[in-house]
């Protein structure tokens, strides 16, 4: 409630009219009394944008890991059979490779090389890199499709690399600068965006600059990964359950891009305490915006105490009292809301310029919005209790 001339039209309404007239009478409130909810709205805002941002954070990070897979083309993926994550791989027998072209669905078998190692920087530092040794032909499978024919062509020369525009400073190089890598020199050739890694740097290159860099550790009889196309890429699941051999753990194992990229990403949820992480800090997050919302309603009923307790004198019951202040609630949720929007656009835009990867697909946000009212509406049910004090006595005082 407030005071003044909004509190005084208020009063004058019957008390039928009060009953009916409860949306008006929240929505009057709020627009005349604004100040005093200004700070449960920016609880509600910054309770929204603390869960979005770290949902955004997690998300771009594990999406990280799983960029060539989400990338390429290929319609089924074959990993060893112990493989917990698409970064984490294990080598499997290149004879594999036969039993996989027998299927006759399967159109074309492409291997897909996969090795941790150092990235020996011109000032002599080194940097931890994941390098991949693509097919560069003009029907690769493993080729990301942000490369385009450019990049393709680009690291047809043996020793020519390409690298995210994110990790050039890493690695302390530009285009065109010549590196170390495993004691053979590479050369820039490219650069790339969306492919950062977390806490190393991806590297490609073909599978022809991998075999001369590793030289005696490079072994041609094995690979991290088969890529599959499939003549129609519709039986896809089908071809997956046919070529999936028995056994626990199986020799290998066949996924569609998107079972080993949730696979993957699933891993580093919850096996890294990144998932922990997050779950505690937005937990933490939405309890502070719901005491401090509440505790800002809370005081904005006392404060208008003697203006409820004459609507009571007027016959309201206490039900549409209640439901006022939910009301109330559910519309600093909305406002609320507006502002985390505003607020999430501009740290998008700053995560853009500064290189850092956030994913917000269409479900985090509707869940974050989801919640975000939750917490007003929980916040407004936390500040009812002034209201059994609204009893008509209350004028006499």
């Amino acid at each position: 409630m407030t005071t003044g001339a909004a509190n005084a039209g208020t009063l004058r309404m019957p008390a039928e009219r009060a009953r009916t007239g409860r949306v008006s009478l929240a929505r009057r409130s709020l627009v005349h009394d604004w100040k005093r909810h200004l700070a449960a709205v920016l609880a509600v805002a910054f309770s929204g944008l603390l869960v979005i941002v770290q949902l955004g954070l997690l998300l771009g990070m594990v999406g990280s890991f799983t960029a060539v897979v989400d990338q390429a083309s290929a319609d089924l993926w074959v990993v060893e059979g112990r493989t917990e994550s698409f970064d984490l791989a294990r080598e499997m027998p290149r004879r594999y490779e036969m039993k996989l072209r027998l299927h006759p669905e399967v159109d074309a078998v492409q291997p897909l090389a996969f090795w941790w190692t150092d990235w020996r920087r011109p000032d002599g530092g080194r940097v931890t890199i994941y390098l991949f040794g693509l097919d560069v032909g003009s029907q690769s499978l493993s080729l990301p499709e942000s490369f385009g024919d450019e990049l393709r062509r680009a690291l047809e020369p043996v020793g020519n690399v390409v690298v995210d525009e994110g990790d050039l400073s890493k690695l302390g190089v530009a285009v065109g600068d010549v590196a170390e890598v495993q004691g053979g020199r590479v050369r820039v050739a490219g650069v790339t965006r969306g492919m950062r890694a977390v806490g190393g740097a991806n590297v490609f290159a073909s599978r022809a600059t991998v075999a001369t860099l590793l030289g005696d550790t490079w072994s041609s009889d094995r690979t991290a990964y088969f890529l599959l196309r499939l003549h129609d890429p519709a039986k896809a699941e089908a071809v997956q359950h046919a070529l999936q051999p028995p056994g626990d753990p199986p020799a290998f194992q066949v996924y569609t891009p998107s079972e080993l990229s949730a696979l993957s990403q699933l891993y580093w949820i919850l096996e890294s305490g990144a998932g922990a992480s997050f779950g505690f800090s937005t937990l933490l997050g939405l309890v502070v915006g719901i005491v401090i919302t509440s505790q800002t309603l809370r005081a904005a009923i006392l404060a208008s105490l003697r203006e409820y307790a004459t609507l009571r004198a007027l016959g309201v019951p206490l039900r549409s009292l209640r439901a006022v202040v939910l009301e109330q609630a559910f519309w600093v949720g909305i406002a609320g809301l507006a502002a985390t929007a505003v607020m999430t656009a501009g740290v998008l835009a700053i995560a853009s310029a500064a290189r850092v990867s956030m994913t917000l697909p269409a479900w985090a946000l509707a869940s974050t919005a989801l919640l975000t009212l939750a917490v007003a509406i929980a916040s407004g049910l936390l500040a009812l209790g002034p209201l059994r004090k609204t009893e008509p006595a209350e004028l006499l005082r």
